[in-house]
């Protein structure tokens, strides 16, 4: 293990679910909980056995770290081991504090050339990376992001990346579809009160073609719905968004078109590529960040993120760090 001086922390809408509702499906609080998990820190000790970190190392943290080494372990999927340590899921405490102890293994050295808030951005970051290869991006993809908060921006950024030709992206608010074009989107639709099938429509028009690939990142059944429809026969929709538990959906569509349904929980193997992609400057993140407080201010930040202003909200945890 090793202890950390944190001092970047993104908050998640998880964190404010968690703190205004106490619960996420089967994840309840029962307890006092510590939130955040996008974060990175500086290695202040490092434990007796830990040989490829000293301290003044700056790291990006992952926060799902693996209790067993069961059979989801063994086939590299340890993101669905059943009991996985996750920070900020009940009952684990987050690490939006100002020094917090984690498993070595899941501590990344940062380049000197990636800042901590890219760091903190490389958790959001591998929510898009897990989906686009649960999607299976690849050169030339059309693709099809439903959904323009942080997690669908990071999907445009990394679809593009992977190879997308062209990828359109829909939202309610115009100003989070102008971030989307900020942040490499070919085209954009704003949804007003448009059927299913009129967005998927919408969709097709702009592409010129039906999506091979769909991510859909809201959770809202209306969406889910225009994704099915708007992605082409054999093509695929992968689930990002979480909403209520039971969707009524056009499933025999899907199927007799052969729509392959996927769904992503969290991610894994996803810091090393994104560290990588982050420090040849092959992707940029810096415009996701639109709000910075420090730790005193933590409830003021919380509000601001529930409002849904900006995009995401950055907390600053080291008191003497005097960086921008």
């Amino acid at each position: 293990e090793v202890l950390l001086r944190m001092h970047s922390v993104g908050i998640c809408g998880s964190d404010v679910h968690y703190w205004q509702h106490g619960r996420i499906g089967d994840f309840v609080v029962k307890h006092p909980m510590v939130l955040g998990h996008e974060a990175s820190g500086t290695v202040v000790k490092v434990g007796s056995g830990v040989t490829h970190l000293q301290p003044g190392d700056r790291v990006a943290i992952e926060p799902g770290v693996p209790r067993e080494m069961d059979e989801f372990c063994k086939t590299g999927r340890y993101n669905l081991s059943p009991t996985i340590f996750f920070c900020a899921t009940p009952p684990d405490d987050g690490n939006l504090c100002r020094y917090y102890k984690h498993s070595a293994s899941y501590c990344y050295k940062l380049p000197d050339n990636v800042t901590f808030e890219e760091g903190a951005l490389i958790e959001p970051l591998s929510v898009g990376i897990h989906a686009c290869r649960r999607a299976g991006v690849t050169l030339g993809s059309k693709v099809f992001v439903s959904g323009s908060g942080p997690i669908g921006l990071v999907n445009v950024i990394i679809a593009k990346m992977m190879g997308a030709a062209a990828v359109v992206v829909t939202d309610l608010s115009a100003s989070r579809l102008q971030k989307a074009k900020e942040v490499g989107a070919d085209f954009t639709i704003q949804v007003k009160n448009e059927t299913p099938q009129e967005v998927a429509s919408k969709v097709e028009g702009a592409l010129g073609c039906m999506p091979d690939i769909t991510v859909e990142c809201t959770g809202v059944q209306a969406c889910i719905q225009a994704g099915i429809y708007a992605t082409r026969s054999g093509g695929t929709l992968v689930l990002v968004g979480l909403g209520p538990e039971m969707v009524t959906v056009p499933i025999v569509n899907a199927a007799v078109r052969e729509v392959d349904i996927r769904g992503i929980f969290r991610y894994c193997n996803t810091w090393p590529v994104a560290i990588a992609l982050l420090a040849s400057k092959r992707i940029n993140v810096k415009p996701l960040v639109t709000h910075r407080f420090p730790l005193e201010k933590a409830l003021e930040a919380f509000e601001t993120t529930k409002r849904g202003e900006g995009v995401k909200v950055m907390l600053k945890c080291d008191p003497t760090d005097q960086s921008p």
